[in-house]
């Protein structure tokens, strides 16, 4: 009984993404709250992490920052503080968690684009 009660009210929290994983470009925008203002920030990267399922599934996203500076940021899917995700690209990977891009730099770092129908990917509704 109370186990149909919390999966009721994850059902209403779930929210529809794009299909990606390990190895795609996704752009993430983030509400950010500054003092009393909120804005819309905006992390591009590579996924190099998917992890858990239903509500508290979450993405490892990574992304060179200046002078070659590694940056990694872990979002919540469904969380409400997540706006949108955008997949810019599709990567060709043959791992699940791609832990080995933090010590590659340069083109070895790169991943080569798997050829797919950006429409599929783009056809889910974004809020």
């Amino acid at each position: 009984m109370v186990a149909q009660l919390i999966r009721s009210i994850e059902q209403e929290q779930f929210r529809d993404i794009p299909e990606f994983g390990a190895g795609d470009t996704v752009r993430v925008h983030a509400k950010v709250v500054e003092g009393t203002r909120e804005r819309i920030q905006v992390f591009e990267g590579v996924v190099i992490r998917r992890r858990g399922g239903g509500i508290n599934e979450n993405v490892t996203v990574r992304r060179m920052a200046a002078h070659g500076i590694g940056v990694e940021r872990t979002f919540l899917i469904h969380s409400p503080r997540i706006d949108r995700f955008e997949v810019t690209r599709f990567g060709r990977v043959r791992r699940a968690k791609l832990y080995y891009l933090r010590n590659l730099t340069g083109r070895a770092a790169r991943i080569p684009e798997r050829r797919r129908d950006l429409n599929k990917a783009a056809n889910v509704k974004q809020p």
